[in-house]
């Protein structure tokens, strides 16, 4: 009776798992992984096809490098780029949150194709963690905000603390809503941190989000690409 010989080669580069032969490609030996079956080569001509590709990108994303900056230094293409930080986003989820947490709520200025489009990153971070809970980036007005505090809300939060925006005033409880001097600290510094790591944030800077997706996808990478884990390949 013939048998069938599995040899082991390696790890699969996408989740880890124990990857066999199989078959070969023009330009080396070809592997799929038992578990989610990816098919990974030994050799790869094109770069952007290397599975190490997409975290390189994320991490240079998180570094604060524009598009055209992450295409350089890896030798790719910066439509590939884009197609990269897209596709990794939208398998990106927004954490749990926890029920009865204090949080503190903020908007962020910035804009999108030029300087009289205003566009506003509204999220929410737990007050004792730090931790980006929820986002929404559109323009200031009581229905983005509300999506933001509603999740806030359906949490049951403990407690909310915001500027003295009037708007909040007319979407959050009066009984767990509070406006005090410092009660926005740890937004105000995270606010500080992300125009200094995300370089179309920074103020006076030639880079700049030219659709509303991007800035998005970034933002997701950036808050809560490290929080689970989640396969590059794309």
């Amino acid at each position: 009776m013939s048998c069938i010989k599995i040899v082991v080669i390696s790890n699969c580069p996408y989740c880890q798992g124990v990857t066999i032969k199989f078959g070969k490609a023009g330009i080396g030996q070809r592997y799929r992984c038992k578990i989610c079956k990816s098919i990974s080569l030994d050799t790869y001509i094109n770069k952007a096809c290397h599975p190490s590709i997409s975290k390189s990108i994320i991490n240079h994303v998180k570094e604060g490098c524009g598009i055209r900056s992450i295409a350089r230094l890896l030798n790719i293409s910066a439509n590939t780029v884009l197609t990269r930080i897209k596709n990794i986003a939208d398998k990106i989820k927004k954490p749990i949150i926890s029920i009865g947490k204090t949080y503190e709520v903020d908007e962020l200025k910035t804009y999108i194709k030029n300087k009289g489009r205003d566009y506003w990153v509204i999220y929410a971070l737990d007050k004792h963690t730090g931790q980006v809970v929820d986002l929404k980036v559109g323009k200031r007005t009581r229905a983005n905000l509300q999506r933001v505090t509603d999740t806030l809300l359906l949490a049951k939060c403990k407690q909310i603390y915001t500027d003295g925006l009037a708007i909040y005033g007319q979407v959050i409880p009066a009984a767990i809503h509070t406006v005090k001097r410092y009660g926005t600290n740890r937004i105000e510094r995270k606010n500080l941190s992300l125009r200094t790591h995300l370089k179309r944030l920074n103020r006076k800077t030639i880079c700049y989000s030219k659709n509303l997706r991007m800035l998005e996808a970034c933002l997701k990478i950036y808050f809560w690409y490290n929080r689970q884990p989640m396969q590059t390949s794309v």
